[in-house]
């Protein structure tokens, strides 16, 4: 945070629409990929150069082009002239902390959302914004980094299954939203899996670990939260909304990503509530440790205190006590001492006390 809030700092005083990248550079070099196709072709590759971007804006296919990596802005300024981008939407594209939202221009429709998927290495979660921008016969995606969701999609398009190679770029633009929604479900099941193993763990044995696991999940809860709530608004628009860049037998599909938003939002919930109970069940389980404890020792001090009366008694050094004298006075003693000891051992067992 305190890094994203030192590359805000360096757009004060620059005029609206300033290409500025805010955020993290995740990627040396960036990379950008086109996949051209229609009902019956279909072409693939890696661009050596941007300036072959201009080449795909009016052909009668459709044009699906990646960007990773959006920190050189010289290369979004450029694809941003051969489309048409607005300056501000181009300084949006580049401000990787953008709030998800949706707008609607002349000649194409533009809308943020935010990738979650797990780290192979760490196994922390990493989200990660997509802006996306589709018009008549493209659709443009910028990424932070390189790797993504998308793989089904591309599998789709290669081998023709679907309705995607028959449908426009709005059922393109449908289907890598329904991608990344989709995706939110794993993580969701992986969390639960992980609720489900505090859960277990808090029976059992909780440790210091154990608080530490599950203020990991709240952080993480919180993050989702705040990356799908506004993604609702999103997908509710594109679903109502009349553009001419939507075809009315899309809005049937977006509606289905809103179903599946709500769902997740659904579940969320369920499991921030679930999170809460486990902290909750922490905290009760080391009260009770503690409890248990405390009677343990309380039960065990209260044993002493009668013998260690009797033990200060006969430790006083009076001249005159007629215990002294006697032969068996000390075995006496010690056999009351024991006998003390397991009556009242007795006695706390009669009461359940142990």
């Amino acid at each position: 945070m305190r890094k994203l809030i030192k590359s805000m700092a360096r757009k004060i005083g620059l005029p609206p629409g300033s290409l500025v990248h805010v955020g993290e550079k995740k990627i040396e070099k960036v990379k950008v990929s086109v996949i051209d196709y229609d009902e019956s072709c279909f072409s693939e590759k890696q661009l050596d150069s941007f300036d072959e971007c201009i080449s795909y804006k009016n052909r009668p296919t459709i044009t699906w082009i990646n960007v990773d990596g959006i920190h050189q802005t010289d290369i979004l300024a450029k694809i941003g002239e051969c489309f048409d981008i607005a300056p501000l939407t181009q300084e949006d594209i580049l401000n990787t902390d953008q709030r998800l939202k949706i707008e609607y221009f002349d000649n194409h429709v533009y809308f943020v959302t935010k990738m979650i998927y797990q780290s192979q290495k760490t196994d922390e979660l990493i989200i990660e914004q997509v802006s996306i921008i589709f018009g008549s016969n493209y659709v443009l995606s910028f990424q932070e980094a390189e790797g993504d969701v998308f793989n089904l999609v591309r599998d789709r398009i290669r081998n023709k299954k679907g309705y995607i190679r028959i449908k426009g770029a709005d059922y393109l633009a449908y289907s890598l939203l329904d991608a990344i929604v989709d995706n939110y479900f794993s993580i969701l099941e992986k969390l639960g899996e992980k609720i489900e193993s505090i859960d277990d763990e808090l029976l059992q044995n909780p440790t210091p670990k154990t608080l530490k696991e599950i203020h990991g999940l709240k952080n993480d809860m919180l993050f989702i939260r705040k990356t799908v709530w506004p993604l609702r608004e999103v997908v509710a628009s594109l679903q109502r909304r009349d553009s001419p860049f939507i075809d009315k037998s899309t809005e049937i599909f977006f509606r289905d990503v809103y179903d599946h938003v709500i769902r997740v939002i659904d579940s969320l919930e369920t499991f921030r509530e679930m999170v809460s109970g486990l902290l909750e069940m922490y905290l009760s389980s080391i009260s009770n440790k503690m409890n248990q404890i405390m009677k343990t020792l309380t039960i065990i001090s209260t044993i002493f205190i009668p013998l260690t009366f009797i033990a200060g008694i006969y430790g006083m050094n009076f001249q005159y006590m007629p215990e002294l004298q006697c032969r068996m006075a000390y075995p006496i003693v010690l056999i009351f001492m024991l006998f003390l000891a397991v009556t009242m051992l007795v006695l706390f067992k009669t009461k359940k006390w142990l």
